[in-house]
């Protein structure tokens, strides 16, 4: 990667320019810089943003004409820079309208001397505390409210008390903030090592009750005696088993699994997430129906009937109001319409190759992805007989992976013969029938019942 603040410093040398933000705090932390937020002392960043966007060889554009910022991407996009004019007509009056203390630091960009720091945002670093710079912080942007506490699990700092009862006061204003805004907040979050004390943190700052009320209506839900836990306790177990995983697949499922877990969880899914990342969204989601579900059962406890296809519309639902990517939508609400099925299973071992050729279909494009939730999910269900039924499911899993996994990155094995062949052949239309047969065919396929074209003929003439 290049020297994003050699390239901006050499650009940009002989105008008044001041890193700001958390380009100085991260410097502080000895951290890469990959993201560098400048102010220019002149009233347009245009012309330093294009002569910026020439030496990094990459493009410039405006990011809001609001504030008049403009950002500037790397070649190879490994660094990007914002650059804004200065507010209030300072330096020091621009970083008393910033957010956090740490935030408020400055240095010109040139170098030289310590840097500039009103609101003693480098003692606040040092001893790992997060401060507001001012009461107005809030109220300015609700959206702090949020980036509290993804700037709090993401640095391991603990928070001001005064600055979380101001937190607390504005976290209503999230309603008007734009839902791609917060979502830019929140996934950090729930990407972080540390997501939830994050998560916490969100709810103790009255954010979560805005950006995800669907969350805070998990909190009292009882279930099952099979459960420990109401269903907010159980997805935020279920949430640190797929971080777990994540860290580690092969502590849970095995090191003969264990790469190929890795493989599907570090793929790229969409809105910056990966698979992993996509799980995590699912481990807190894919209950988001029990509290409209719950059903009291004859014998005590509660059922929640088809809250997993409720849940995935549900599901859907939030991440459209978050403006999610489409893919992003789409996945979840699948992990969270399947995740029954592979527990269905459990008593079906050993499987017979139609039963995992049907299991694949059924969960297909999602099937390797809602195994590995089906398994966070039951390591967070310990209520009765626990030790016994998670026995049960990873034998069953490590059972189903090899052929979810395959079927992930190959897809379902081409057909021994087409439709239209097919048709030719029995000299017959085509019709509702075509379909019945193809999916027989594939099924006895995957289960090496034929394996060749005129096996595959002969199979459907025999069945008629």
């Amino acid at each position: 990667m290049s020297d994003p603040l050699a390239i901006a410093r050499k650009a940009l040398a002989g105008e008044e320019v001041h890193l700001v933000g958390g380009a100085v705090r991260d410097r502080l932390l000895r951290r890469p810089l990959t993201d560098l937020d400048l102010v220019v002392a002149a009233p347009d960043a245009a012309p330093a943003a294009r002569a910026l966007g020439r030496a990094a060889g990459g493009p410039a554009f405006a990011l809001s004409d609001t504030w008049g910022s403009w950002r500037v991407l790397a070649q190879d996009r490994s660094w990007q820079a914002d650059l804004t004019p200065q507010r209030g007509g300072s330096l020091e009056a621009d970083l008393a309208l910033r957010d956090f203390t740490l935030n408020a630091m400055a240095e010109p960009l040139a170098g030289g001397g310590p840097p500039i720091d009103p609101h003693g945002g480098a003692d606040d670093l040092a001893a790992g505390r997060l401060r507001m710079v001012s009461q107005q912080a809030f109220a300015d942007d609700p959206l702090r409210t949020v980036r509290l506490a993804r700037l709090s699990c993401e640095l391991h700092l603990t928070v001001d008390e005064q600055t979380l009862a101001a937190a607390r006061r504005h976290a209503e204003g999230l309603d008007g903030v734009a839902g791609e805004r917060v979502f830019a907040e929140l996934k950090r979050i729930v990407t972080a090592d540390e997501a939830l004390a994050g998560l916490d943190l969100l709810e103790r700052a009255g954010a979560t009750a805005v950006a995800l009320p669907e969350l805070c209506a998990m909190h009292g839900v009882e279930q099952t005696r099979y459960h420990h836990r109401d269903v907010h306790g159980h997805v935020m177990e279920v949430l640190e088993h797929a971080i777990a995983l994540e860290r580690d697949p092969g502590a849970v499922l095995g090191e003969e699994h264990a790469d190929g877990v890795r493989a599907l969880l570090a793929q790229p899914l969409g809105d910056e997430l990966t698979r992993g990342g996509g799980l995590r969204f699912a481990a807190l989601l894919h209950d988001v129906a029990k509290p409209a579900t719950q059903t009291p059962l004859p014998r005590g406890g509660h059922g929640f009937p088809g809250h997993d296809e409720l849940g995935a519309r549900v599901s859907r639902d939030i991440l459209a109001r978050l403006r999610t990517g489409e893919r992003l939508r789409a996945h979840v609400a699948a992990l969270a319409r399947h995740h029954l099925r592979t527990g269905f299973l459990v008593h079906d071992r050993p499987l017979e190759r139609r039963a995992v050729h049907a299991y694949l279909v059924a969960c297909d494009p999602v099937a390797a992805d809602v195994t590995l939730l089906s398994v966070v999910d039951r390591l967070a269900t310990r209520g009765r007989k626990a030790s016994e039924a998670v026995e049960r499911h990873l034998a069953l899993v490590r059972e189903l992976l090899p052929d979810a996994l395959r079927w992930q990155e190959h897809g379902p094995p081409p057909p021994l013969v087409r439709g239209d062949e097919l048709a030719r052949a029995l000299n017959r239309p085509p019709g509702p029938w075509l379909g019945d047969a193809l999916a027989e065919l594939a099924e006895a396929q995957y289960a090496g019942e034929i394996t060749t074209r005129e096996e595959a003929l002969a199979h459907v003439q025999g069945g008629e």
